[in-house]
């Protein structure tokens, strides 16, 4: 079943996501970082996509008062930390859709100097 798409902005970004999909792809060795943002909060987690399971997830949920930078770089700090608890080195960067600018761009930074490779 299609499932209708109220914003025209949202349908173009799953539309771009159903590409990077084709391209990127997780293993146990070196899962997908995928991260969301929503217009409240950023998630971010990592997907092994061979036995469709997800190794550790981070989201600022539970942060206090932070600006929405401040809470992504938080985040990649985080998620870098259970990567590391879960044996994970190198990932590969999935966007999903979103632009690779301001709190993708902080938590993908952040991520990197807290010891993920990709």
């Amino acid at each position: 079943m299609i499932k209708k798409i109220k914003s025209v902005k949202v349908a173009k970004r799953l539309r771009l996501h159903r590409k990077i999909r084709t391209q990127v792809s997780g293993t146990a060795e070196r899962p997908r970082l995928c991260v969301f943002k929503s217009n409240m909060y950023i998630y971010a987690q990592l997907v092994n996509d061979d036995t469709a399971t997800t190794i550790c997830a981070a989201s600022d949920m539970k942060l206090g008062q932070m600006t929405k930078m401040e809470c992504a770089t938080s985040v990649g700090k985080t998620i870098a930390d259970l990567a590391k608890k879960a044996g994970v080195s190198t990932v590969v960067f999935d966007r999903a859709g979103f632009k690779y600018g301001g709190r993708v761009k902080a938590l993908a930074d952040s991520a990197r100097e807290s010891g993920l490779i990709f």
